[in-house]
């Protein structure tokens, strides 16, 4: 019969309730000793690799000459200036226009024509992942995209696909292995494909290590991979379109390049804000053509479809007068009240910096990085073929 007295049930240090000193300081010594050959064990690392069979681990480096006198490849740009090799994230909020933008770039890409209306884009295979489609459902919108134009051969759709965790990107890599000279693939949801995160990851690095698993693809294959994600519903903050994204900044962290998709308060339908590492940061104005279902865009900087019309007639005004003018001129000559004038040039200069003023009281267009049209600024980008 088992004894049940106090020395039956172990002390934290091992020890029965009555053990001897003797016994006690026996056991501490061991436990020591123990501890001790464990810190050997772990702390005696090979410094150089002696003795051990292996080479020590290193850096790969270069120096600053050698990386100078390197040559590299262009990026390849499924859409010149806007869509490049690597991941692309496509954020916008529900019922924005997302998988029209979406579409309207594969079928641009696929067919060798003009994407967005005015971008020359260069032909080959796409893939389209539309995880939240049905096959009647994409008939319909190609119908009407394509207007009785034929269809495009080297356009492939999806709607079932397995999520990341369970293989998805080998799904995707064996079909670019079929075809080398692919230009584009599109997940559309990407939350549909990246599946549920390994367990115990934060979500930052749940959302870093989904984007790096589509980033290590589209390396490999040099394909521009387009992942169609949401926007917060409250939005971002401090004006930072990124902080639009939603999830963490892992999202935008990993990717390559983002592209948000904003409705426009002013006479253009959408702004398209992108950013990325071998894009310029712009913000595009975007006109949408509901008869086809069709994203293009629009000529100039899209601050200018983002004011009143009051406030567009002052920037054209002053545009066009690039030696500056004052408030009392601006009024007679666009025939304005004086405090309308004066309201639109304090919101002009102040709250968008949209214009300068020379501290005499005459006023000037700011300088934008979007001076030339969307189209000029693409076309200045070497549209870079297969090998």
């Amino acid at each position: 019969m088992p004894h049940h007295g106090h020395d039956a049930h172990p002390s934290p240090n091992g020890l029965g309730a009555h053990a001897s000193l003797s016994d006690a300081t026996a056991a501490a010594e061991r436990l020591l000793s123990q501890l001790n050959a464990a810190e050997q064990i772990t702390t005696a690392l090979p410094s150089n690799g002696e003795g051990t069979g292996e080479e020590a681990p290193h850096l790969e480096t270069y120096t600053a000459a050698d990386l100078m006198s390197m040559d590299f490849p262009e990026p390849v740009w499924a859409v010149p200036g806007l869509v490049c090799e690597g991941v692309n994230l496509l954020a916008g909020a529900p019922k924005v226009g997302k998988s029209w933008l979406s579409l309207g770039l594969g079928i641009a890409v696929a067919s060798g024509g003009k994407a967005l209306g005015s971008i020359d884009v260069s032909p080959g295979p796409v893939l389209y992942l539309a995880l939240e489609d049905t096959a009647r459902r994409l008939q319909s919108r190609l119908s009407r995209v394509l207007a009785g134009t034929p269809a495009p051969e080297q356009l492939a759709f999806a709607t079932q696909a397995p999520p990341l965790p369970q293989g998805g990107d080998d799904y995707i890599a064996a079909w670019l292995d079929r075809r080398p000279g692919a230009r584009m693939v599109i997940i559309d949801v990407f939350a549909k494909l990246r599946g549920s995160p390994p367990a115990g990851l934060s979500a930052y690095e749940a959302d870093y290590r989904a984007v790096s698993a589509v980033k290590r693809l589209a390396d490999t294959y040099q394909v521009a991979v387009v992942l169609v994600h949401h926007t917060r519903k409250t939005g971002g903050g401090g004006g930072d379109f990124l902080e639009e994204v939603s999830g963490t900044n892992g999202l935008a962290g990993a990717a390559d390049a983002t592209l948000v998709l904003k409705r426009s308060r002013g006479k253009a339908d959408a702004e398209l804000c992108v950013t990325g590492r071998d894009v310029d940061e712009s913000e595009y104005a975007m006109e949408f053509v509901a008869d086809i279902g069709a994203w293009h865009l629009l000529d100039g900087p899209a601050q200018e479809y983002t004011v009143t019309d009051t406030q567009a007639a002052i920037l054209r005004y002053l545009r066009e007068h690039d030696d500056g003018r004052t408030p009392k001129r601006i009024s007679t000559d666009l025939e304005l009240a004086a405090g309308t004038v004066k309201s639109a040039l304090n919101r002009l200069s102040s709250e968008r910096g949209l214009l300068t003023t020379d501290g005499n009281g005459r006023y000037f267009a700011a300088a934008t990085s979007s001076e030339s049209t969307p189209e000029s600024a693409f076309e200045a980008l070497p549209i870079i073929a297969d090998p």
